[in-house]
């Protein structure tokens, strides 16, 4: 069984990568602003609506592909 401690760790150097695009451009689109490095002054919501907007736009994205 797979230990949780590694859980969030990408194994693919480039999808860490793309993903921190993604990340960046959603946080954008939203107005929130998100800055390379440190973004410990963003508040949870903030944080928060970052990830919950990724999460529905690949969900977006996979329903139209099985279209």
């Amino acid at each position: 069984m797979a230990s949780n401690s590694n859980s969030s760790r990408m194994e693919v150097p480039q999808a860490k990568e793309a993903m921190n695009r993604f990340k960046m451009e959603v946080a954008n689109e939203i107005g929130v602003n998100l800055k390379q490095g440190y973004n410990g002054d963003l508040t949870s919501r903030e944080a928060g609506s970052i990830g919950g907007e990724m999460v529905r736009q690949m969900i977006k994205r996979q329903e139209e592909s099985m279209k």
